[in-house]
């Protein structure tokens, strides 16, 4: 059995930083991941995918992103980045050790993995959300003949370069798939089955991200009222594209449902001048195709389920009380939970941008983690 001051689960950004800041503050720490090398889930994304968020708010701990790359690194990039990241603080995860449980060892934690057991007094849970992909069911989708995979499988139009493709869900996935489909010529439609939230990615020109981080003070209700307007204006006009505004600000929605807003990166300009087009929600599949509840049916073939990802650590940690809510997800990232040493990070939407909440969480965890050692 392996000993440590702490354990880190995953290699991904929030795995790293955690590490990272950790190491500075003086602290022995292992970092337990079951793919091959770091950032495992960004080497898996499809490959036109860039950052949402901007360079300049994206960087770790530590170690800004490098100032000659876009505003918007690729994801080519970014995996880059992390690599260097690794390199940089000289963090060495132990690749291909999955972990299968975290239970309490008397005052210290124990980790039960494919290659053995390892404690520590402090583990940071830093899995990320990837590898829970969520697949709603529908009636027929059994007997359905065509492709069907989720977005966490799709990576470029090759395999859709013949088909008619119906891309189910207008999140930041499924806009974005859609919108690459439709650059490379395949007939594309998007499944919306209610109201959606869209930001532009920029609004007078600045990331809508620093407006974001400008008003993180404001109470959401404040923060969505005083930017409808603007927002109303950059987006223009949706209804006549099959769209509805939901009432729930964008603000509201990432903070008290955990739902991540459409950031436009193009896909309404292709729905406006129908290369994508939009249809409501799936009532059933056919053999070859799909029933709409409020269209008639198509043909597809193939759909793509950009339905998101709906994590459950219940397995992983399955003596806990009182750190995950009803579905298995945390109740708090990056702060101490009523589990002494239990800490999670990045695993909570933000509505200031994933990887700056990840770097502030990481930097709190590791002062927490270093006053538990004494």
């Amino acid at each position: 059995m392996e000993s440590a001051d702490a354990i880190i689960v995953g290699a991904g950004p929030a795995g790293l930083a955690c590490a990272a800041c950790m190491r500075q503050r003086g602290l022995d720490v292992v970092i337990l991941e079951k793919a091959g090398a770091v950032a495992s889930v960004w080497r898996r994304h499809y490959d036109r995918l860039h950052l949402h968020t901007d360079r300049g708010h994206s960087g770790l701990p530590g170690m800004p992103m490098p100032r000659s790359w876009p505003r918007y690194p690729s994801r080519a990039q970014v995996v880059d980045y992390l690599e260097s990241y690794a390199a940089q603080f000289d963090l060495q995860p132990v690749f291909h050790c999955a972990v299968h449980t975290v239970r309490r060892d008397g005052s210290a934690w124990r980790v039960e993995t494919a290659r053995g057991e390892f404690t520590a007094p402090v583990v940071v849970i830093a899995t990320g959300w990837a590898d829970f992909p969520h697949r709603p069911s529908w009636p027929g989708a059994d007997a359905y003949q065509g492709l069907l995979v989720h977005s966490s499988d799709y990576r470029n139009p090759a395999a859709c370069a013949s088909k008619r493709v119906l891309v189910v869900g207008f999140g930041n996935s499924g806009g974005e798939i859609a919108l690459d489909l439709a650059q490379a010529g395949v007939d594309v439609t998007l499944a919306v089955r209610g109201p959606v939230q869209i930001l532009p990615r920029e609004l007078l020109g600045i990331p809508i991200l620093t407006w974001a981080i400008a008003q993180a003070r404001l109470p959401a209700r404040v923060a969505d009222f005083i930017n409808a307007p603007a927002i109303r204006l950059a987006i223009g006009p949706v209804r006549k594209l099959g769209l509805t505004i939901a009432r729930k600000g964008p603000r509201r929605m990432i903070e008290e449902d955990r739902r991540i807003p459409l950031l436009d990166v193009g896909t309404l300009a292709r729905i406006r001048d129908g290369a994508i087009k939009v249809r409501g929600g799936i009532e059933r599949f056919t053999r070859d195709g799909v029933v709409f509840a409020q269209s008639p049916t198509e043909p597809f073939g193939a759909v793509i389920l950009a339905t998101g990802f709906h994590p459950d650590l219940r397995p992983l940690l399955p003596e806990v009380h009182g750190v995950l809510d009803d579905h298995g997800m945390p109740l708090a990232s990056g702060r101490a939970t009523p589990e002494p040493g239990l800490f999670f990070c990045g695993l909570i939407a933000s509505p200031t941008g994933q990887l700056r909440e990840i770097g502030i969480e990481a930097r709190r965890i590791a002062g927490l983690a270093a006053a538990c050692q004494r």
